[in-house]
């Protein structure tokens, strides 16, 4: 028995560019985990336990974050991606090497919560021009988290 087609009042090639908009959100989220993660385990100076404490904070938030990302790319009919180089690809977060001191690591995360709100931001026009409320929504709440982030995180420059 086939597998019936997805019919959930959203046209394939609609759904398809939805899910290639969200599958940014993803890899942008999934980088910005990744370095946040990082930031936490390096961070030094005055403010290391706050930082630490905060930064171990956003990335939790983050893991949960690119799941329920993920799962909505799959609703859609498509796959999520995966990998490091599929993320490469997609993101629009440059990936730090270094080790930066804790004011640099704050300039850049506040700037990649940026991004990432940008990123959704851009994928919400798609959604809402194809109706799809589910995906609209999950866009707005990243939006708020992240623009919400980033002021936090901007308020702790020097």
């Amino acid at each position: 028995m086939a597998t019936p087609a997805i019919n959930i009042g959203i046209e394939e090639g609609a759904r398809a560019e939805i899910a290639g908009g969200v599958s940014r959100v993803l890899a942008d989220s999934y980088s910005l985990y990744l370095k946040t993660h990082n930031f936490h385990w390096n961070v030094t100076g005055p403010m290391f336990n706050s930082l630490h404490t905060m930064f171990e904070e956003q990335y939790t938030e983050l893991a949960t974050a690119v799941d329920e990302i993920a799962e909505r790319i799959r609703a859609l009919g498509e796959p999520a991606p995966g990998s490091y180089s599929e993320y490469q690809k997609l993101t629009s977060i440059p990936e730090e090497t270094g080790n930066p001191d804790a004011q640099e690591m704050l300039r850049q995360l506040v700037s990649d919560h940026e991004t990432v709100a940008r990123t959704a931001r851009e994928t919400f026009a798609l959604a809402d021009d194809a109706h799809d409320e589910p995906t609209a929504d999950l866009l707005t709440q990243r939006m708020q988290v992240h623009e919400k982030t980033a002021w936090m995180l901007r308020s702790m420059l020097e």
